[in-house]
């Protein structure tokens, strides 16, 4: 298959029209199915109400059909037409964080494909706060279903190059908005619950979600992995290096002691750290995302820094830990699925 390629600015006005998304929209009406940057990661768009263009999806990706997605819309208006009742910490929610990094799940109604859903009741619905999204979406006039646009397990793509790696010649077209904003994707709350449900941490953190609305629950999936997960991009592994990454809690020259031994079994050793702690490290491969002191450096940079892990073929890879407040939760829950949950504690 022919892969179109678009460049636009990310910074267009949402409200002109450009050749280059007009012509991707037209794709999205034809049931194609197209990549697009949002402010998390790069998403791959169908038409939500069309069970072949949904099909398409998990054909590129690889991924198993029984994991539901998320619709993107670009109006509030586009929601009367998906969901049942609407809560009324659902529309505090919705007045506070969209445009945003937050996804809500609320009762469907009739009308998507039931690929999106997965069989389920349920829906979940996000407005990206990205102007190339927002103008993609609306020029299409369609409520489009978009997971990450990677191939199904490894890191989510932050950059046009790395949808390119993964999907050329499987997708219609790619819209190259530039490298997105924050890095992990959206946060998803489940809203038909009298106390909402965190499902998926992410750009939105727990403490903003209860300054705005007050108690907010976790999922017991995200705290037991033997849990049976709830939300889209939950159910299986993700975010995963090719080399096996394994987290280590303690301090640097810790660390180094496990780079040590891997080397002595002449192994390649790539280690994950911050620009603090850098300095510690001898190793074959260095990957540094951001500043401790700023978590939402480490969360932007992520998924680049364990891809790059792949262009270097290293065998093993040894990742710092991060405190598990504010979006360090979404970071540790990324890592800890792309280590297969293998940690090791000094």
């Amino acid at each position: 298959m022919e892969t179109k390629l678009w460049i636009v600015d990310n910074y267009v006005d949402k409200n002109e029209k450009y050749p280059q998304i007009t012509q991707a929209a037209q794709l999205l009406k034809e049931g194609e199915v197209v990549a697009f940057p949002t402010e998390t990661v790069y998403g791959l768009g169908a038409d939500a109400t069309c069970d072949r263009a949904v099909e398409k999806i998990f054909k590129a990706k690889g991924r198993p059909s029984d994991n539901p997605l998320i619709v993107h819309i670009a109006e509030r208006e586009q929601l009367q037409a998906l969901v049942g009742q609407i809560s009324q910490k659902a529309e505090v929610l919705m007045d506070r964080f969209w445009p945003g990094p937050l996804t809500l799940i609320f009762k469907k109604k009739e009308g998507l494909s039931k690929l999106v859903t997965a069989g389920l009741d349920t829906v979940a619905v996000r407005m990206p706060d990205h102007p190339v999204a927002h103008s993609l979406i609306k020029e299409s006039g369609l409520p489009i279903a978009a997971p990450s646009a990677n191939t199904s397990g490894k890191p989510s793509p932050t950059l046009a190059d790395h949808v390119k790696r993964d999907l050329y010649g499987k997708i219609a077209g790619i819209v190259d908005g530039g490298e997105t904003g924050v890095g992990l994707e959206s946060t998803v709350v489940d809203c038909t619950e009298s106390i909402p449900v965190i499902l998926r941490p992410g750009g939105i953190t727990k403490e903003q979600l209860e300054e705005t609305i007050g108690e907010v629950k976790i999922d017991a999936a995200l705290q037991n992995e033997k849990e049976a997960p709830k939300s889209p991009g939950m159910k299986y592994t993700h975010y995963a290096p090719a080399a096996s990454l394994t987290l280590v809690k303690g301090h640097p020259s810790f660390i180094q002691e496990q780079i040590n031994q891997s080397k002595e079994k002449g192994l390649q050793v790539g280690v994950l750290t911050t620009e603090e702690n850098q300095s510690f490290y001898q190793a074959d491969h260095i990957e540094t995302v951001g500043t401790a002191a700023h978590l939402e450096t480490v969360a932007a940079k992520l998924y680049e820094a364990l891809r790059n892990f792949d262009d270097q073929n290293v065998d093993v890879i040894f990742g710092e830990v991060f405190p598990e407040v504010g979006i360090g939760q979404a970071i540790m829950n990324r890592l800890m699925k792309a280590a297969g949950h293998r940690i090791i504690e000094e």
